[in-house]
């Protein structure tokens, strides 16, 4: 009798460990699924030399942000503004960002592959809002980008980008004439709706 009940007990035991040791093994895979389809692919990133490097066959003022690339930019509204008028005749996506914004970190990934893919025909612009120059200095150097971010420490330049100043992140979209046409306020939880978005406000192809 003895035996017996020192059997299932032990029985009991190994059952327990095993159930625990199942349940460990599927939170790490929602755990790994949940890493890889939030986070985009880390390899997907540039280095800072490579968001400087020219774009063949750029027009003149697209070349000249990817000669700022990855630069934090003053100036404030008056700055982004006469940025936006030598831009007239090209579409422009402007991202809004910051260094302590989650879902900034989550998007901001996605910003370089279209850069690269559509930075020869599309201008990409970023705002760097409510936001401390040195943390988004070291922001810039784990995801470099090829174009420059006008800093905005007082949600100025975020107050002409349509909707809500206070939204993180944000893009905006305007047309060859400079135009405003499209806001969106928050994250793009898909990369296909950020590429379909800027497909549809910022010139087609």
């Amino acid at each position: 009798m003895t035996f017996n009940s020192y059997s299932l007990n032990v029985n009991s035991k190994a059952i327990s460990r095993v159930g625990l040791a199942l349940a460990a093994l599927g939170a790490t895979l929602a755990l790994g699924g949940c890493v890889n389809s939030s986070g985009g692919n880390p390899d997907s990133r540039i280095s800072a030399e490579q968001a400087t490097e020219p774009i063949s066959g750029a027009p003149p003022q697209l070349a000249a942000l990817r000669a700022q690339g990855n630069q934090l930019l003053g100036g404030g509204t008056d700055a982004f503004d006469q940025r936006l008028q030598a831009l007239r005749g090209t579409p422009v996506v402007v991202n809004k960002w910051a260094s302590w914004c989650g879902p900034c970190r989550f998007e901001f990934r996605r910003f370089p592959s279209l850069a690269e893919k559509r930075g020869g025909q599309i201008a990409f612009l970023g705002v760097n809002s409510n936001d401390s120059e040195s943390a988004a200095k070291q922001f810039l150097s784990e995801i470099p980008l090829q174009y420059p971010s006008y800093t905005d420490p007082d949600l100025q330049i975020a107050q002409d980008l349509g909707g809500p100043p206070q939204a993180f992140p944000a893009t905006a979209f305007y047309d060859r004439s400079g135009k405003l046409v499209f806001s969106h306020p928050g994250v793009y939880q898909h990369e296909q709706d950020l590429v379909a978005d800027v497909s549809q406000y910022a010139g087609s192809g």
